[in-house]
């Protein structure tokens, strides 16, 4: 969220100050759009990760949070090969980097336990990845994931759980808002 974010402008009122209450569906909406734009996804994506969460066994909104998480782009920003998702869902397209030893250019495919994620052997010779072995040490990394500091290799070593994402997010909201 930065100050040019819509969500941020919207709350500074309306005509004249007056502010209106918001209905539940709006908060319902502000909910999920918040998830969508941290994670970086168009509504199209976002209601398919709906729809495997919603079929999945368990409460539906750990589900959902549980599955973005595993994204294949996220996992990248998590183990701090990238400042931001949108960074790292360049990196992934672009074909730096490697999952299972093979070229994956595929932001949305999901992170399986035992997984390992690596650099392209072409992309270690850029400037981005000697600039990122400084700075790696210094970035924390998820419980769920494990990082080689030295050869900036990751691997799942499970599978996330919901207390584990550490979301800001309500996704009962969310679920409540899908199932009108």
């Amino acid at each position: 969220m930065t100050p040019k974010c819509a969500m941020d402008r919207q709350k500074k009122g309306g005509v004249r100050g007056r502010r209106r209450r918001v209905s539940d569906r709006g908060l319902q909406l502000t909910e999920k759009q918040k998830v969508r734009y941290s994670y970086g996804l168009m509504e199209r994506q976002f209601r398919r990760v709906f729809e495997m969460a919603s079929k999945q066994k368990g409460i539906t909104g750990e589900n959902l949070l549980v599955l973005l998480e595993r994204r294949f782009d996220n996992v990248v920003y998590r183990l701090g090969f990238a400042d931001s998702r949108s960074q790292a869902r360049q990196l992934v397209q672009q074909g730096h980097i490697l999952l299972n030893g093979h070229k994956s250019s595929i932001p949305s495919h999901l992170i399986k336990e035992g997984d390992s994620i690596t650099w392209a052997k072409s992309s270690i010779k850029t400037e981005y990845y000697k600039q990122l072995l400084q700075d790696i040490e210094s970035k924390s990394i998820v419980s769920w994931l494990n990082l080689d500091r030295q050869s900036l290799t990751g691997r799942a070593i499970s599978l996330p759980t919901p207390d584990e994402v550490g979301a800001e997010f309500n996704s009962k909201a969310i679920v409540e808002y899908y199932s009108r």
